[in-house]
């Protein structure tokens, strides 16, 4: 972003702003720069020119970028310059257009328009969105990491798994195979190059795993912030570690091993968190493994107006937000095929004999639940026993218990919408349902959730 040693300008312009201190207007610009061609922001020169000065602590300028990068959506980090003028310091950050437009800061969208910070309106925010959507997120060029940042040595074992996986030979050298695979576009690195093959510390793929013993007591944990290919060989070492096992003597001459939770379901889900996560939000991944379940959360709701019941119902086409990550993982057989995933998951717990797991949105992001209960055989006809109990109610109130068993945080408005009916027909159904003893609500209405009674 800044040329070597950046030397201040003596106006305020179309790519440069001053402030004295920071503050949320500093953000604002940055936001404005990145909707736009870029800029910098210089902290401690008056809007005169006049240059003040500020003061830095041991971690100023690392709390300003943490704060810049959790205030903004997608998250940006800027890049950060000391200078020293006229016997005082000031700081310069600098970020350059985004990729992928446009980029807010508490849910405004600013675009630079002159000298000054212009917010912009609904049809301005709806065309700068239109550019960009003709290509996922991580093939864009990375403006803050290069080909030095990531490791050849990992690139080179990439290949290999390649070679192993498709039964050929690939000949090209590993800056040869970047570009063939557009993982490095016109000389510049991709978002998806450095998750895929980062060297060392990543900023943007943070992943937190932990073991609790209850909500609040953690009693191991894992912070992983590396390529995306080693995060997943972590994970799921991580968890596997933390399950309890069975040896089923079978009569051969090895003992059977028998985890509480089935390893090709946990593996199916590790992999498509990794793959499919939105990388432009600035929360990490979480795992909690608790004594009864794992809940698995990944920043980034569902993609493509995709709906619960659509996953579940295996009626959908498949859309990728991270096109690279997915075909790189695809190549080496991580991913058999796009868009199974889930319906694998089900099918696997089901085949080991242990509840269903739960897939719901939650706080702008995914979460499935898996449980470690097993389904007795009473269990086994409840789909029968439910055939029963709901033939004398109505195709909407059927289809209402079953988007229900789908998703049970799932709203009126959502239900209205799925089902095509008005709001007061669904809560009229949910009145005779709830007569009927056939479901009941639990907590408020903004956080509380829907249950089956069985």
């Amino acid at each position: 972003m800044f040329e070597k040693n950046t030397i201040h300008p003596i106006a305020e312009s179309v790519n440069v702003e001053f402030k004295t201190t920071f503050n949320d207007e500093v953000i604002v610009s940055l936001v404005a720069f990145s909707n736009t061609k870029g800029g910098i922001v210089y902290i401690g020169i008056a809007d005169n020119g006049e240059i003040k000065g500020v003061q830095l602590g041991k971690e100023t300028t690392i709390q300003w970028v943490n704060e810049i990068r959790n205030k903004t959506v997608p998250a940006i980090i800027p890049d950060v310059q000391l200078l020293t003028i006229n016997e005082r310091q000031v700081v310069a950050l600098g970020i350059t257009e985004y990729p992928v437009k446009p980029v807010s800061f508490r849910n405004k969208y600013y675009k630079r328009v002159s000298n000054s910070n212009h917010l912009m309106n609904i049809d301005e925010i709806a065309n700068e969105h239109l550019k960009t959507i003709n290509s996922s997120w991580d093939f864009y060029p990375d403006p803050n990491h290069g080909i030095e940042d990531i490791s050849l040595e990992k690139v080179n074992r990439f290949i290999g798994h390649i070679e192993k996986h498709t039964q050929t030979r690939i000949s090209f050298r590993p800056t040869e195979f970047l570009e063939k695979f557009e993982i490095v576009r016109n000389n510049q690195l991709t978002f998806g190059g450095l998750l895929l093959f980062v060297k060392e510390y990543c900023p943007i793929s943070d992943v937190q795993v932990g073991r609790f013993k209850s909500p609040t007591t953690i009693i191991d944990s894992l912070t992983l912030n590396t390529d995306l290919f080693t995060e997943v060989d972590e994970i799921l070492n991580f968890i596997k570690k933390h399950l309890m096992v069975e040896y089923i003597i079978t009569g051969e001459p090895h003992r059977t091993e028998r985890f509480d939770y089935p390893l090709n379901a946990i593996r199916e889900i590790v992999i498509n968190m990794i793959v499919h996560r939105d990388y432009r939000d600035s929360s990490a991944s979480i795992i909690k493994i608790f004594d009864d379940r794992i809940e698995l959360f990944n920043p980034g709701k569902l993609f493509g107006n995709l709906t619960i019941a659509d996953l579940l119902s295996n009626n959908y086409i498949s859309q990728t937000r991270n096109k690279l990550i997915a075909k790189a993982f695809k190549e080496i057989g991580l991913i058999e095929r796009y868009g199974s995933g889930i319906r694998r998951v089900l099918n696997i717990c089901k085949d080991y004999g242990v509840k269903k797991p739960l897939f719901e949105e939650i706080s702008n992001g995914f979460m499935v639940t898996l449980f470690k209960q097993k389904v007795a055989d009473t269990d086994k006809v409840t789909d029968k026993v439910t055939d029963k109990v709901t033939d004398n109610l109505t195709e909407n109130q059927k289809r209402i218990i079953l988007l229900i068993q789908l998703n049970r945080r799932i709203t009126t408005n959502e239900l209205a919408d799925t089902i095509l009916i008005s709001q007061r027909k669904i809560k009229e159904n949910i009145r005779k349902l709830k007569e009927k003893g056939l479901i009941k609500r639990l907590g408020s209405a903004k956080g509380g959730h829907w249950e089956i009674i069985k």
